[in-house]
């Protein structure tokens, strides 16, 4: 827990110390009253006291009061803003190391859990620090001052007010074993529920076809209805913690009045007064020490779920991604825009078996590289190597001569243009959606987007859209078509002028027509462009410089459409189960 406060900044530190010198100042102005009070108490039973005396005695405590207000006041100014940027700096934190991570990291905490990590925990952390400068500290410091100042003003009380703490001490603890455990369990049911909930909404659409919304209740209902449990428990534990306080309260009050009364009542009439006057300020400092405890706990309400969720932020913190950048910006001299794979195996982090083995290929400048083969049998996983979304497991792939692993990343994706198997696009317009992100370039100008869109083809659907490219679009491209979010995703890749594209799978969407329209506008306003591309439809790959086929996570096959057809018994079999033997023919 204590971990998560070394993002704290000096000045953040600086502040927590100047609300320690005002929870003392409020402390000490809240343990004088009970001396005042006694004070008036000793004035009103003497003979011979005048009204002016007492006045300035109330005056006194009515100036206690208002100091005290403003003090809390003041350290609870200093504990919001302290919270505010601390909770504000570790979401910053939370998003840049994410970002850092590769698939791995991404895939081991799962991204309804880092959701989770970034919102809900982090208001954990923001509510301990608001209360925790007015409780955390206060509370032991008055408990601490308080018993110093009722010690030697009576055993029986002493011992009375040692009878109300254990009460109290036991109370703490029967929280501590039966209700803490549920709280640390509530941030894993908050992580469950809010991943059944968004993969309830991300698929609605097939929720809705499937007749599944009967099932996908059920589903969320048990989710909802565990975490309510837990909830309950927590909620049933503290509802009775807080009449417990209140009766200990109660019961300590009516104890040390009787003792008081006992006292007096056996004692000389010289010392009754005195006797009288210790019993009220004894009541008075024996109620801060109670409070004290209740300050505490409210405290361990807090506690379990801020600390469980420090935790949890700081796995996300403290992991080091395992795919590092390099340094270089530049490949070798004379090999732009070449991409070569040398024995290239790789399996997932943890699974057993290779999903790729031994895979070896070149792409020259300006050639067309394509990898067809079955459902499984690693054609995205392989491209997915070249960016370093993956690191491979053996072997080595090169981009103009060097390895990717020596690259820095910007460098790296500079000279790439991606376009992944689902079409991503962002909350914005066509214009910031095809001019998206940096390409080390310069910003992509009105003309760049207008030409990448119309090589990919979507100049007209883009032009009949209200506001034309300065059109909206909604989050994920809901508002447009699928093949719409294919062209506009290529545009993307294209207004990057990169080095290298790689499709993946990124005209399944299109109709034939479309796609050969837009591979040829590619061709001829990409030449000098070397391009790896995945796909389904032979028709998309015939052309290619070089076809590697797939099977199994190994090569089966490669060289040209004519040669694989005659070499190659996976590719013919595809083949033949997409075009007529008149195709083949010609």
């Amino acid at each position: 827990m204590l971990k998560i406060f070394k993002y704290l900044k000096p000045k953040e530190w600086l502040q927590v110390a100047v609300s320690l010198v005002f929870i003392v100042a409020q402390v000490w102005l809240d343990l004088k009253l009970p001396d005042y009070m006694a004070d008036i108490t000793r004035l009103v039973q003497t003979p011979g006291s005048s009204m002016s005396e007492i006045w300035t005695q109330g005056g006194y405590m009515l100036l206690c009061v208002l100091g005290s207000v403003v003090a809390a006041v003041i350290v609870g100014f200093f504990a919001a803003r302290i919270a505010a940027s601390f909770s504000q700096r570790l979401r910053s934190l939370l998003f840049s190391k994410v970002e850092s991570f590769s698939m791995e990291e991404i895939n081991r905490f799962s991204t309804s859990s880092l959701i989770t990590r970034s919102t809900n925990d982090v208001t954990q952390i923001q509510m301990l620090v608001t209360m925790g400068l007015q409780l955390i500290i206060k509370a032991p410091i008055m408990a601490i001052w308080a018993v110093t100042k009722i010690s030697g003003k009576g055993y029986e009380w002493s011992l009375t007010t040692g009878v109300a703490v254990g009460v109290l001490v036991v109370t703490i603890a029967f929280i501590m074993v039966f209700v803490i455990p549920k709280f640390r369990k509530m941030q894993t049911l908050t992580d469950n529920l809010n991943q059944v909930t968004r993969e309830n909404l991300t698929g609605l659409r097939v929720v809705r076809a499937y007749n599944a919304e009967g099932y996908q209740e059920k589903k969320f209902e048990k989710a909802n209805e565990d975490l309510t449990k837990t909830q309950l428990f927590t909620s049933q534990g503290m509802a009775f913690m807080m009449p417990m306080m209140g009766l200990v309260m109660s019961g300590l009050s009516l104890a040390i009045y009787w003792v008081g009364a006992y006292l007096i009542d056996g004692a000389q009439a010289t010392d009754k007064l005195t006797i009288f006057s210790n019993m009220v300020v004894f009541s008075a400092y024996a109620m801060q020490v109670v409070m004290s405890f209740m300050m505490l706990v409210m405290l361990f309400v807090l506690l379990p779920r801020a600390a469980v969720s420090a935790k949890r932020i700081n796995e996300v913190l403290n992991t080091e991604p395992t795919i590092m950048d390099g340094s270089l910006t530049e490949g070798k001299p004379g090999m732009a825009g070449e991409v070569e794979f040398r024995n290239v195996s790789f399996k997932y982090p943890g699974a057993p078996e290779y999903v790729l083995q031994s895979i070896s290929f070149s792409a020259r400048q300006g050639e067309t590289v394509a990898f067809i083969g079955s459902t499984g049998s690693g054609k995205s996983t392989l491209i997915n190597l070249i960016p370093r979304f993956f690191d491979v497991t053996e072997g080595e792939v090169l981009i103009d001569g060097v390895n990717v692993k020596e690259y820095a990343g910007e460098a790296l994706y500079n000279k790439i243009g991606y376009v992944p198997q689902k079409a991503a696009l962002f909350r914005g317009t066509i214009s910031s959606n095809v001019g998206y992100g940096e390409n080390g370039k310069g910003p992509s100008t009105e003309e760049m987007i207008k030409k990448a869109v119309s090589i990919a083809q979507g100049a007209d659907f883009v032009e009949n859209m209200e506001g034309q490219y300065e059109a909206s679009i909604s989050q994920g491209g809901s508002n447009v078509s699928g093949g719409q979010k294919q062209r506009l995703a290529i545009a993307r890749a294209v207004c990057r002028n990169p080095e290298i594209y790689i499709f993946d799978d990124s005209f399944s969407a299109l109709d034939y027509k479309t796609d050969r329209v837009l591979r040829s506008a590619l061709k001829k306003e990409t030449a000098g462009v070397t391009s790896i591309i995945v796909a389904q439809r032979i028709g998309t790959i015939m052309d290619a410089d070089q076809i590697i086929v797939l099977d199994e996570g190994k090569v089966v096959g490669k060289g040209t459409h004519k040669e694989l057809l005659a070499s190659c018994e996976v590719y013919k079999e595809i083949a033949m189960s997409q075009l007529s033997e008149e195709e083949l023919a010609s």
